[in-house]
């Protein structure tokens, strides 16, 4: 039969310092892993956090870049559309300028009368062919009635031997040009319900709108842009 021995005051002791010892060695080495795991935790946080200002701060300067390219841009081409139009509105001025220049200066072509009376019977001509009727009538200005007769009558034969027929045009005394035209004619057929306008001043319109791309080359070159010509 076995015996149960009661421990001692001395040996309790030791036992319960030693329990305490290892309760001790248990609780500082949980309270390390619980700091250790803690720190990781910290650190990896830590890093997120980082990682999301430095990505947030990314993002606001890559936005404020495309603002201020997009700005830069704009600015860009708004100063060179400015620069493009103030061109543009100076070349115009000067074509302008020109065909005024040529405007002021159509009533001289009628001071000499021989070279007047050459012109008169090229738009008398011009009108006879477009027409091609027998009969019409032809609007000038009151001072120019008796020129205007002459290169009528040399303008008719010149037509009879270019085309075989005859034309008979008489100046329509009831509805002269007026005097502040600077010359040319009006061819009229249709029974008064077609006209031709050869007046210098209709002329230089025409001239104004076919001569303008032509002349634009001229003097300004060509437009680098522009991919279609008449």
């Amino acid at each position: 039969m076995s015996q149960i021995h009661s421990l001692s005051d001395d040996q309790v002791g030791q036992e319960l310092r030693k329990m305490t010892a290892f309760i001790k060695q248990e609780a500082s080495e949980k309270a390390r892993e619980i700091e250790i795991k803690a720190n990781e935790e910290f650190s990896i946080e830590k890093s997120k956090l980082v990682r999301q200002e430095t990505d947030a701060i990314d993002d606001a300067y890559t936005k404020k870049f495309k603002q201020a390219s997009l700005s830069q841009q704009i600015t860009r081409s708004t100063v060179a559309n400015k620069t493009r139009l103030r061109v543009l509105g100076a070349r115009q001025e000067l074509l302008d300028d020109i065909f005024d220049a040529a405007e002021k200066r159509l009533g001289d072509a009628a001071k000499d009368e021989k070279r007047y009376g050459e012109v008169l019977k090229g738009l008398l001509l011009e009108g006879f062919y477009a027409m091609s009727e027998p009969t019409l009538q032809v609007r000038a200005r009151k001072a120019d009635y008796a020129i205007v007769r002459k290169a009528i009558e040399a303008a008719q034969k010149e037509y009879k031997e270019k085309v075989g027929s005859e034309v008979d045009a008489t100046i329509d005394e009831e509805n002269a040009l007026p005097e502040g035209s600077t010359g040319g004619v009006v061819i009229v057929g249709g029974n008064g319900k077609i006209d031709i306008d050869n007046t210098f001043e209709a002329r230089l319109g025409l001239l104004r709108e076919s001569a303008l791309p032509a002349m634009r080359q001229a003097l300004f070159g060509k437009n680098p842009n522009r991919k279609f010509f008449d």
